[in-house]
């Protein structure tokens, strides 16, 4: 940690709310509406399987 804080980085370990991951999650599928990767025909499928893969990404489960 030491040399974490020599490098100028920081580790927080504060919990990562439900919340934050909707955020984010949102931030994507914003972005591939945008792109023409997502339709309101694959909306749901695709946003629980982004949600469920931020989600474990973050938490590590």
């Amino acid at each position: 940690m030491a040399a974490d804080k020599a490098n100028g980085r920081q580790q927080y370990n504060r919990p990562i709310t439900d919340e934050a991951i909707f955020k984010v999650t949102k931030e994507i599928v914003v972005k591939f509406i945008e792109v023409g990767r997502l339709t309101p025909a694959n909306f749901e499928e695709a946003y629980e399987k982004i949600f469920a893969t931020v989600k474990r990404s973050v938490r590590g489960e």
